[in-house]
């Protein structure tokens, strides 16, 4: 075997292979843990955790979707930012000074966007706490209408006159649903 030939086969033991790894490897637990995230999300929809009416199937239905991409969203940001420092670590980069920048621009960040941390913070509660769903009547605020979609931020009701209102669910304090009984 030459020379050349065994510095090339060196060359891509190290840094390219430990580049593929990385890649594969954030690719397959993406799509692993999707699939988790997935299948446990359909078995809590089908399971029937509150025996009651049947609208209540449909809205525990609605609630795993939503928990579901909520965590599958969170687990592919996750990976993709620690593979992709594993990345740049290979290529030479010098993490420390990233890391410490962006621990500043991440307290920076979480200064200006606490309105939609408190947003999403609260959508999350009320989704765990099944306080209004698709289709319920309610009264929110000074609004009374049927809920139309439910996100992390955002609740959007529609009024008896058409009217379309989009609502932060961080602003929200208190809630009247004529919808559910008991």
């Amino acid at each position: 075997m030459s020379t050349h030939l065994h510095n090339a086969l060196d060359w891509l033991r190290g840094t390219p292979l430990r580049i593929i790894l990385i890649l594969a490897g954030a690719i397959s637990i993406q799509y692993f843990g999707s699939r988790a995230i997935t299948r446990a999300m359909n078995r809590l929809a089908s399971t029937d955790l509150i025996p009651g009416p049947g609208n209540m199937v449909a809205r525990q239905k609605e609630r795993a979707r939503t928990t579901g991409t909520v965590l599958s969203s969170t687990l592919n940001s996750i990976v993709w930012v620690i593979a992709i420092a594993m990345l740049m670590g290979e290529f030479g980069f010098n993490l420390g000074p990233l890391i410490a920048s962006a621990g500043v621009i991440g307290v920076a960040l979480g200064l200006g966007a606490q309105t939609i941390v408190r947003d999403v913070l609260s959508g999350i509660f009320m989704l765990v706490e099944d306080q209004y769903g698709v289709g319920d009547k309610v009264s929110i605020l000074e609004i009374q209408g049927v809920v139309e979609k439910v996100g992390l931020r955002i609740t959007t009701i529609r009024d008896a006159n058409g009217t379309l209102w989009y609502l932060r669910n961080g602003e929200i304090l208190k809630v009247g649903n004529l919808s559910q009984s008991g």
